[in-house]
């Protein structure tokens, strides 16, 4: 038989369908949290996967930066990381390959001092690796100052090259426009020490780095031949906030032949290792693993242990790099190989996203479980009230008394079918005997 709720129930009644429509609301609330959960650990799986590849602009071949990195490709790939080797003409090159979005690399060889003009808001440092002091051998009597160079010829270094540039910075800071003041000499750099010594050029000015170890030795012992010392070197620094003062002490090069004769003071920009800031923590972890290594020992110009450095300079440090200063490589890159640690990582950057959203959603399942078998049981007591407000009525009569219990009928019968969880039974059971005591009251009332 069909029940007509509105004939059975005229005055207020359970709004069904909000009840079902707000069950399916929970319910597809909760598989979508679930579905949620799922794709952004999917996403989070492949997206925080470290690259096994890394480029790196690096120089020419033979130049201090294809050494460097010659030896990080070597030290990586026993990491499983392919670095490869995107040669460059220089520094400035390099910087320019970084803040390129079009290129295709990620981490870099910068010198200081050659960021004017080019925009490096989206690069960071991952500390300074080393050094690179200029050295200027010269002809004649000694000097104190590069104002003393006006009029002679000399050699620089390419255009483009740092030494070019900073030799050009710091003949300006004394007055010396090249070209005009002083004669720029053109000499292949495997014919520097004989140009010097055959007084074809007055001075040299190349980075220290930059020139063979055997060409810088030449030099040292050719007679007439010296090394300036910036005795101003302080003043350098100040001027030139990438500048660094350096000392040379005496007998460095030649010990029993005391060469040096005296402590030399040299002035360099620092080079910096830069990345792109989107650089996986990782890589920044296992890069400065392998700077340490290669720039770690003690050479002409730097300690052992100075190398890599958290100094800031033009570029502003990476948060990982600072984090890796303080403590170290994070605890799975210390204590795995990388390619499982990398997994790990990714197993672990899966799960939390699940367990960070499922969790409060397994909390509310069972709240919705016992919402919606207590529903099916509660929805009925505001049938009984309206009955029990309309059995008290003034126009109550028995026409209208034998309505009610008709109406309690067709209540008892419809909750006789309900089936629910032991949980609930005793709700249910609740549920009845407050049905035969809203039923005792119509007859007490009829008598």
């Amino acid at each position: 038989m069909k029940i007509n709720l509105d004939k059975m129930f005229p005055g207020p009644r359970p709004k069904f369908k909000e009840i079902l429509a707000r069950n399916l609301i929970m319910s597809v609330g909760l598989l979508l949290m679930i579905i949620l959960a799922i794709s952004l650990a999917v996403f989070m799986f492949f997206n925080s996967a470290a690259p096994t590849t890394l480029t790196i602009a690096a120089g020419s071949e033979g130049s201090m930066f294809g050494r460097f990195a010659d030896k990080y490709q070597k030290i990586l790939l026993k990491q499983g990381i392919r670095l490869k080797i995107l040669k460059s003409e220089g520094s400035i090159d390099n910087l320019k390959k970084l803040a390129n979005p079009r290129i295709k690399v990620d981490v870099g060889f910068v010198q200081g001092g050659e960021t004017e003009g080019i925009d490096i808001d989206k690069l960071v440092s991952l500390g300074t690796v080393s050094n690179q002091p200029i050295v200027i051998f010269y002809r004649g009597e000694p000097k104190s100052q590069l104002s003393e160079f006006k009029g002679q010829r000399l050699e620089i270094g390419q255009q483009g090259s740092g030494s070019y540039i900073l030799a050009l910075a710091l003949l300006k800071a004394n007055g010396i426009e090249a070209g005009k003041d002083a004669t720029l000499a053109n000499i292949a750099s495997d014919d520097l020490v004989q140009a010097l010594v055959e007084n074809r050029v007055d001075a040299i000015f190349a980075m220290s780095d930059s020139v063979p170890i055997e060409t810088l030795r030449k030099l040292m012992y050719a007679p007439g031949i010296r090394l300036f010392s910036f005795k101003q070197a302080d003043a350098y620094t100040r001027r030139l906030k990438y500048l660094t003062k350096l000392e040379m002490p005496m007998g460095t090069v030649d010990l029993g032949k005391n060469i040096p004769s005296e402590n030399v003071f040299l002035v360099g920009p620092s080079v910096e290792l830069v990345a792109r800031d989107n650089l996986h923590p990782a890589l920044i972890d296992i890069l400065l693993e392998t700077a340490r290594e290669v720039h770690g020992s003690a050479s002409l110009f730097r300690k052992a242990g100075e190398f890599p450095a958290l100094l800031e300079h033009e570029f502003r440090i990476s948060p990982d790099a600072i984090r890796y200063y303080a403590t170290g490589k994070s605890f799975l890159y210390r204590n795995f190989p990388f390619w499982l640690a990398s997994l790990i990582n990714r197993l672990l950057a899966a799960i939390v996203p699940i367990v960070l959203i499922l969790i409060p959603a397994f909390k509310i399942v069972p709240v919705i479980w016992r919402w919606r078998w207590r529903s099916r049981i509660y929805r009925w007591y505001r049938v009984l009230f309206a009955i029990e407000r309309d059995a008290f009525s003034p126009s109550m009569d028995d026409k209208k008394r034998e309505e009610l219990m008709h109406r309690l009928d067709h209540i008892e019968h419809t909750v006789d079918k309900i089936r629910v969880p032991a949980p609930f039974a005793d709700q249910l059971y609740a549920l009845r005997g407050h049905i035969k005591f809203v039923r005792e009251r119509l007859f007490s009332e009829k008598k």
